[in-house]
């Protein structure tokens, strides 16, 4: 994937779309990215996604996100990432900023059934992706037996750390298992930077932890601010889920936010579209005065997205290298079977065992996966029908 000159409007538009529609929460969104960008603009192939996907479930941080990221790294360079995130994420960070003000007060029969249709949404559109994902990444029975461990290992060890390990396997079983099989070539990963800038953005990754610690003890609010957000996105692997705990400690513990007041926002995150790592702009809006507010919603969202972009975005110029080692290629199909088998686990918990008790919901995402598969509706007329239909649902 040589990275291009992309109009930076097409990256922005695409992006904004996608931050408007993506209900669902992070499992969901990878499935809206591959509709969008494999096969309705075709930006990518299924084994780029991906390969590109896999890194970003590798390293810490927002995958969703980072996965934005890097595909507007590629397609237009350090500014087309810039546009991919702010699109991406300006329309949640602004909602969760007004709720921060009048969310708590919010709920109903009405509201909780929109809630549950959002999760529908996440079914039907995972279902989707992972159903062309096979298709293309698992070919033959070598590449089918490594995705269908990893399933069923990750749902009897549901760990991000063994997700983590999961991935390492697939690379190396596939480097074993594929010495005959024909796979595609790896490394197509292009920046248009090199191994350098690489190493220079993982150096500040690295000074930015440290850093911002020091003054962070007894310094300005903004930096205790920044230094706790920047923590909390450098350390938490999995996902937004996972990111809750850290945040917690970070906020909660020390009495900058009531516990009453954090999880009106973890039920705020769960309503809107796009990354749920914009909780921090909720949560930096609601800090104490000197520290809270617009600023401090501006500063706890940048600093829980920047280190898992500095991370990506060092790592990949250096993947570059390492990918073009004669056994690249079988492990990176080793590692892109992996990355099915993950899906798979995650389609299943939490996403379909989060809406099973109800038979309506199967109902709901099963014309909503035929919308997708059959008729290729848009994103947004399938949120529209989970939604109204469950909505309907509820007040029979």
């Amino acid at each position: 994937m040589n990275a291009r000159n992309r109009p930076l409007r097409e990256v922005f538009t695409a992006f904004l779309r996608l931050g408007v529609t993506s209900f669902g929460g992070p499992i969901a969104h990878i499935g809206y990215f591959r509709t969008e960008f494999v096969e309705r603009r075709r930006w990518l192939s299924d084994s780029q996604f991906a390969e590109l996907l896999a890194l970003c479930q590798f390293l810490p941080g927002p995958a969703s996100s980072q996965l934005g990221f890097g595909i507007g790294l590629t397609q237009a360079g350090p500014l087309g990432a810039l546009l991919a995130f702010v699109a991406f994420t300006l329309p949640s960070a602004l909602l969760l900023f007004a709720f921060a003000a009048w969310l708590p007060a919010a709920g109903g029969p009405i509201a909780d059934a929109a809630l549950e249709g959002l999760k529908v949404v996440a079914l039907a559109v995972v279902a989707h992706g992972l159903v062309g994902m096979i298709r293309s990444l698992t070919p033959d029975w070598q590449r089918a037996g490594i995705a269908v461990v990893v399933t069923a290992s990750m749902l009897v060890v549901p760990s991000a750390w063994f997700q983590l390990a999961a991935i390492a396997a697939g690379g190396a079983i596939g480097i074993v298992l594929l010495r005959r099989t024909p796979v595609m070539e790896a490394g197509r990963i292009a920046t248009g930077y090199g191994y350098r800038t690489g190493l220079l953005l993982l150096a500040l990754f690295a000074l930015l932890l440290a850093g911002l610690a020091i003054p962070g003890l007894g310094g300005p609010p903004a930096v205790a601010t920044a230094d706790a957000f920047y923590r909390a996105g450098a350390l938490v692997f999995g996902g937004g889920h996972v990111v809750l705990p850290l945040l917690e400690e970070t906020v909660v513990a020390p009495g900058w936010v009531s516990a009453d007041d954090f999880l009106a926002g973890y039920g705020a995150a769960q309503a809107v579209p796009g990354p749920m790592f914009t909780i921090a702009t909720y949560l930096g809006a609601l800090l104490p005065e000197s520290a809270g507010g617009a600023s401090g919603a501006v500063i706890a969202t940048l600093a829980i997205f920047l280190p898992g972009f500095l991370l990506l975005a060092g790592i990949l110029p250096l993947w570059q290298r390492l990918a073009s080692r004669p056994t690249a290629a079988r492990a990176v199909a080793g590692v892109n079977a992996a990355v099915v088998g993950l899906l798979a686990a995650a389609l299943y918990d939490p996403v379909f065992v989060s809406i099973a008790p109800d038979p309506s919901n199967l109902v709901i995402a099963l014309v909503g996966l035929l919308l997708l598969w059959r008729w290729r509706v848009s994103a947004l007329l399938v949120v529209l029908w989970c939604v109204g239909a469950r909505i309907a649902v509820s007040l029979i």
